[in-house]
């Protein structure tokens, strides 16, 4: 509990109420029966039920989030208690592709703990916001990382290209094990906050780097990812990109369904909107959106129209909100209270346990004023305390909490389905490029 401001001790405040002395008789005749002595104990008790209550009041503003009472300041120091205790899981981070487009992934000298913001060349990139002392400072918990394969890798060398992303994520959060853990579950995500590290989960982006095969979902799957975003900005054979018409092939379920299998999200973000609705009604577990924001404020088809908001609170998922200004605003600018609309509009259509956060962070070139980078994060939280709409519990739900709840239920229908002794699925796209019969020799 907070007080505004010092307090005297308790033999101060109980010296202001109790008197000095009471007469053993009050004037008059002498058969009058003497004014009863009231015990200290009493009054300072009294004294103390009054300062309690006085204080209860002061404080509930803070607890419920501020209503608009608490200074900046409080609602900073509210926030940092907050993630403390519980983590700020961000949905997506483009760090890793920087590192191949920067550095080629040779990182043998890539020091991400001393901070890089100020050396060449991220400190002429735009695209550039993530280091770990920046991490700490926005007191991120857990990140998705993603393993991203531009479009123009499709039909190519889209499976090297997510291969080698992959084991950079990996080698990065190895070499900064002090700060970094790799995290496949919820229970790994958890622990590692505990610890104080910043847990690291992978996500692939891009349906295409599958090369249209279900064993190479698998492998991505044993190698640590745990999220695939079904189609970039091109499609696939088994799926359409946003603003693309069509929904998922046959195929395109298969995969949704070996994710449940496996326990693996689907991430619909860059999604079209049937491919959306479809993987929606094809999957058993929650799915997310991991970047994206709503269309109703920024009618992009990247964002999330009302109707699949809807769907989203159905299914249980998540939809986690991208910081980039022209999903945000429609323009080349954007700020932090832009932000805010969309969380509250998502909150709104879709409920509190549908929001969350995903930044985009290192694969956006015009973050919002405010939000420069990965550190401030606590300062977007903090500005929702305003609002008394905004509980505590419910910005915990917003951070994090949310999408270790998806993650749970991904790894509960997994289960399930393992009980029930579900096979592996066999299905194919059709002929690819390169495929022909072999014979023996």
């Amino acid at each position: 509990m907070t007080f505004p401001g010092p307090l005297p001790d308790v033999a101060e405040r109980c010296s202001r109420w109790a008197p000095d002395s009471v007469s053993a008789s009050v004037s008059g005749s002498s058969d009058e029966k003497p004014t009863p002595r009231r015990p200290r104990w009493r009054i300072a008790l009294a004294a103390l039920v009054v300062l309690a209550a006085l204080g209860a009041a002061l404080a509930l503003p803070l607890a419920l989030g501020g209503g608009g009472r608490a200074t900046p300041e409080q609602r900073l120091t509210t926030i940092r208690r907050l993630l403390r205790d519980s983590p700020l899981v961000d949905g997506h981070n483009d760090l890793a592709w920087n590192v191949r487009k920067f550095l080629h992934n040779k990182i043998g000298a890539f020091n991400l703990s001393a901070g890089i913001e100020g050396l060449e060349p991220w400190a002429r990139s735009r695209w550039s916001h993530t280091d770990i002392p920046r991490l700490r400072s926005g007191q991120v918990g857990a990140q998705f990382w993603s393993a991203y394969v531009p479009c123009g890798a499709r039909d190519r060398d889209a499976v090297q290209l997510a291969l080698e992303q992959m084991d950079v994520i990996k080698r990065i959060v190895d070499m900064n094990a002090a700060h970094l853990a790799l995290a496949t579950d919820a229970a790994e995500l958890l622990e590692a906050h505990r610890e104080g590290r910043i847990a690291s989960l992978i996500g692939v982006e891009g349906g295409h780097a599958l090369g249209d095969s279900l064993a190479v979902l698998r492998a991505f799957y044993q190698l640590g990812a745990r999220y695939l975003t079904v189609t970039h900005t091109c499609d696939t054979r088994w799926a359409r990109a946003a603003g693309t018409p069509g929904g998922l092939s046959e195929f395109g379920r298969a995969v949704v369904r070996e994710m449940n299998r496996l326990g693996m999200i689907v991430d619909l973000s860059h999604a079209g909107e049937e491919t959306a609705r479809d993987a929606l009604e094809t999957s058993q577990a929650p799915v997310v959106f991991s970047h994206s924001g709503a269309a109703a404020l920024c009618n992009s088809s990247r964002n999330v129209p009302d109707d699949l908001l809807r769907m989203i609170a159905s299914n249980g998922g998540v939809v986690m909100i991208n910081f980039y200004a022209k999903l945000v605003s429609c323009g080349e600018r954007a700020s932090l209270a832009d932000v805010v609309a969309h969380i509250n509009h998502v909150r709104n259509v879709a409920g509190v346990e549908h929001v969350g956060l995903g930044a985009g962070y290192d694969g956006i070139d015009a973050p919002p004023e405010g939000l420069e980078d990965v550190s401030r994060y606590p300062h977007l939280l903090a500005e929702l305390l305003r609002d008394p709409e905004w509980s505590e519990e419910d910005v915990r739900k917003l951070a994090g909490m949310n999408v270790v709840r998806v993650l749970r239920g991904v790894e509960r229908v997994r289960d399930q389905w393992r009980r029930a002794a579900v096979l592996p699925g066999e299905e194919s796209a059709g002929a690819r490029r390169g495929d022909c019969a072999y014979g023996a020799a």
